[in-house]
């Protein structure tokens, strides 16, 4: 049986993200108290049960106080269910503005100030979130990207076993991406922007990789990175997490991270039981 928790903050999109997934098929039960997970869990797992997904949501809102969830779900793992949990959050700024449009009470704002709220939760799901299978940042996620990330990750037909690492370059201009596990810094090689023949070009191009892998700390960054990935990987999976993003990245996204980000993409494909993707989340961006 597939295993999924749904938790978050508080306007950051659990009820959405839970219709998805019952859409691809998940049997979905929202706001159970805490105290009921291993219960639920235990009778959905019975001999003869036709349950093969589950999905629960827990929030502020569940009875219970959701601090216990992640003793709940050392209960769960060390009873031989593995659990996936996918956490939703935003930055403050969006969920205060969400809250204000919708004219809702926040469930942990006891005198009516969302702000407040909102930074309570974030202390009280604190470890949960340090602990979470997926972290998704809704923040300026449209429903669409939402429902394409979910539906890869649970809706592919890919082995549950399946260790899923996402090998992402990106422009520090255009920020670090907020679902980033590791993230490295490329800007210490000379830019490909600042000659001529590259600066239109980009890693996609043999001109631009050439150029980037002539320089020997490429190639010794690229072998003591995979030395790192790959001590760390059993490791990740040891612990029971399954998605790994990995970010490359460089000043403008578009030259040195996507050299990089597909030299070693083309390495930990070797790995047995990984599932790799690479994304280049700013190779179309404007600048350098």
């Amino acid at each position: 049986m597939r295993f999924v928790i749904v938790t978050g903050m508080s306007g950051s999109g659990k009820r959405t993200a839970m219709k998805m997934l019952e859409d691809i098929g998940f049997y979905c039960v929202d706001n159970l108290p805490v105290g009921l997970v291993d219960k639920f869990a235990e009778l959905a797992s019975l001999p003869g049960s036709e349950l093969t997904k589950v999905a629960l949501g827990l929030d502020a809102r569940s009875v219970g106080a959701i601090e216990q969830l992640p003793v709940m779900l050392d209960k769960l793992n060390s009873s031989g269910y593995q659990v996936e949990v996918i956490f939703l959050e935003a930055s403050d700024q969006t969920i205060i503005k969400r809250y204000k449009e919708t004219r809702r009470v926040h469930p942990m704002a006891a005198d009516g100030r969302i702000e407040d709220g909102v930074t309570k939760e974030r202390e009280a799901l604190s470890d949960i979130r340090g602990r979470a299978t997926y972290v998704f940042d809704t923040s300026t996620l449209l429903t669409r990207e939402l429902k394409e990330k979910l539906d890869e990750i649970f809706a592919s037909g890919d082995s549950f076993g399946n260790f899923r690492i996402n090998v992402l370059s990106f422009g520090y201009k255009h920020g670090i991406p907020a679902d980033a596990d590791l993230v490295f810094d490329v800007r210490f090689l000379p830019n490909p922007y600042y000659i001529d023949e590259l600066r239109t070009k980009t890693g996609l191009d043999q001109e631009v990789r050439d150029y980037v892998m002539s320089f020997e700390d490429a190639g010794i960054f690229l072998d003591k990175l995979e030395d790192m990935l790959t001590f760390l990987i059993p490791k990740y999976i040891q612990e029971g997490k399954y998605n790994l993003v990995i970010g490359i990245g460089c000043t403008g996204g578009k030259h040195r991270s996507v050299t990089l980000a597909k030299g070693i993409y083309d390495r930990l494909k070797a790995l047995e039981n990984v599932n790799v993707r690479l994304i280049h989340r700013d190779v179309k961006a404007q600048g350098k």
